[in-house]
């Protein structure tokens, strides 16, 4: 069974999840949708779409039907499309806790996410910058325990950090994280059968701190980190500087490019496959895959909104949780 919580139930979440099951796509395995129903209902009506779940307010029972959304506990809200709420923001955290819970539970080991607003979510009395901390905190772990990746068919990208502010960037780079982040970048990759090139490394600093005239992170930290990583049977080689590496990655030099912080590794990457990637937290004893997009509350409702990213996250999350449970 898949997991998929709804997000920011006044982002773009909602509007995806009607959009894409209403083209009367049968999922490979069961799907339970965790948030209120009013937004679905919505987006259903004002696109013509055929009911296609049934609302559980338990779960106890067989789950017989192939998608079913489940409503308990996140119905009291004012659905207000388009505009962010911190009331939004505590049904987006709420529904991220109680798929914790049911993934605790056994219930299901794989989850889909849809975007969620990292400010309402922090208003609405979850003091977390995202989806990624929010899950490393509910399953015992450190920041230092997983890593942020997104996947594309071109690009597949790994970071070293996720959310600190950029003046705090350098104290977030060690040896064990990028050496961590190595790890579960190259098992990912081998459980896809892609681990057929090297990971490329970027330096923290411009040309790689041109051999430490402009930044000694590359020399103590991130050289030491792949040396190991190599000693450790990853094919991985760097750092090189992040402006050439990612033309390199483009055209097809390495299986992977571990990024030093969020824009460095981001922005290439959403140049690329802004409409397609998936983002994956790799290190958790569950397989969680989201979509690669905020909650564009700018076009809720306009039926432009891509839904490929949310069909590429179901996928590959289902590839991941088969390779997982064998």
């Amino acid at each position: 069974m898949i997991i998929l919580t709804m997000g920011d139930p006044n982002g773009i979440g909602p509007e995806i999840i009607c959009r894409f099951f209403g083209q009367k796509i049968i999922p490979q395995e069961k799907v339970l949708i965790i948030g209120p129903e009013e937004p679905i209902l919505y987006f259903c009506k004002l696109f013509s779409i055929k009911k296609f779940w049934e609302k559980r307010d338990d779960l106890d029972s067989p789950l017989n039907s192939k998608i079913i959304l489940y409503s308990k506990g996140v119905e009291s809200f004012r659905f207000n499309p388009g505009t962010p709420a911190i009331d939004a923001g505590y049904i987006s955290g709420t529904t991220l806790k109680i798929a914790c819970d049911l993934l605790k539970k056994g219930i299901s080991s794989m989850l889909v996410t849809c975007p969620l607003n990292k400010d309402m979510l922090i208003q609405g009395g979850f003091n977390f910058p995202g989806h990624t901390e929010f899950l490393a905190r509910e399953f015992g772990l450190t920041p230092e325990d997983i890593c942020m990746h997104l996947f594309g068919s071109r690009l597949r990208v790994s970071l070293v950090t996720t959310h600190p502010p950029l003046k705090q960037v350098p104290h977030g780079i060690t040896r064990k994280k990028i050496l961590k982040c190595l790890l579960l970048t190259w098992d990912m990759l081998k459980s896809l059968s892609i681990a057929t090139k090297p990971i490329g490394v970027c330096g923290l600093n411009p040309h790689a701190g041109e051999g430490g005239k402009i930044g000694t992170e590359e020399i103590n930290i991130i050289r030491p980190a792949i040396e190991k990583a190599q000693e450790l049977g990853i094919r991985v080689l760097g750092p090189y500087p992040a402006d050439t590496l990612f033309h390199r990655a483009f055209q097809g030099e390495f299986s992977a490019v571990l990024a030093m912080y969020h824009d460095q590794g981001l922005g290439p990457l959403k140049l690329v496959h802004f409409n397609e990637a998936v983002n994956i937290t790799l290190g958790l004893p569950i397989i969680r895959t989201s979509v690669d997009h905020g909650t564009a509350y700018d076009i809720v409702g306009k039926g432009i909104a891509n839904t490929t990213s949310l069909k590429n996250a179901i996928e590959i999350g289902i590839k991941l949780s088969k390779k997982h449970r064998n």
